[in-house]
């Protein structure tokens, strides 16, 4: 298994691979291969549970699928999201609640969006309480009303410097990573040489110290995946077809035969 000190030593040396995941079955699969890092995102309330947003993703539900992708990827090194509100209110209660995603989910960091003095402050707190923590900038989902839609950040001069300024802010509180989501690619490797602690991106370019994609949007699975995911996989036509060939087996009486009764 990846450890922090791991991560670490990998920037500027080796690029870090990192899936979000939400089951366990899927967890299994990525369990026997050479992905570095998973994370279950608070996505989830958009791409498992079919919502707008994830502003109404709970802490319990964090911990479910925390628990549940750490059954199926037992020795991977997992990153659990903080969801909306369950960190911004004050440090002490950011805290609490992150210890309670590490111990009930056997996670090895949680992640957390924005450099809000509560944000920075909870950084502290949790990394003086020996909690890894990733950081989140530019595109920060939990925040999509105040920055009115999912749009790039970043694209100007003071948006741009005041991404770059949050990042150093959030690497000296003591997070270990940082992720960058929807900056210009430009803004991204500027970013990237400027600080001592890996950055992974999402939409945001090639010279991130890592990636991170949604398995669902990679896979083919989700029909609302954004502009920068590219598909590895057509899963979402194999399973319509899978489901076509059940449907007529079945109204056909070739489906169960003797090899699959009892």
């Amino acid at each position: 298994m990846e450890t922090v000190a791991k991560l670490l030593a990998r920037k500027n040396k080796e690029k870090i691979t990192m899936l979000t995941v939400y089951s366990a079955s899927i967890a299994t699969v990525l369990n026997n291969t050479d992905i570095d890092m998973l994370l279950i995102g608070d996505s989830l309330g958009t791409v498992f549970q079919g919502k707008k947003d994830t502003i109404s993703v709970t802490l319990e539900e964090m911990i479910y699928h925390g628990s549940v992708v750490r059954r199926g990827a037992p020795d991977k090194f997992l990153v659990v999201d903080l969801p909306f509100m369950s960190y911004q209110v004050n440090a002490e209660e950011s805290l609490i609640n992150a210890g309670q995603i590490m111990k009930q989910t056997g996670a090895n960091a949680v992640k957390l969006e924005g450099a809000s003095a509560v944000v920075l402050e909870s950084i502290r707190k949790m990394t003086a309480a020996g909690i890894p923590v990733v950081a989140h900038l530019g595109f920060t989902p939990q925040s999509v009303n105040g920055l009115s839609g999912y749009k790039v950040q970043g694209k100007d001069d003071p948006s741009a410097e005041k991404i770059k300024s949050e990042a150093k802010l959030v690497e000296t509180a003591g997070a270990f990573m940082v992720t960058l989501e929807m900056v210009p690619a430009k803004l991204a490797k500027e970013i990237t040489q400027e600080l001592s602690i890996p950055t992974i991106g999402i939409g945001a370019g090639a010279d991130c110290d890592g990636q991170v994609l949604v398995i669902d949007d990679m896979l083919g699975l989700y029909p609302g995946a954004p502009k920068f995911v590219k598909r590895y996989a057509d899963l979402d036509k194999q399973v319509a077809q899978a489901a076509a060939n059940y449907i007529k087996e079945v109204k056909a009486q070739q489906f169960p035969d003797a090899a699959h009764s009892f």
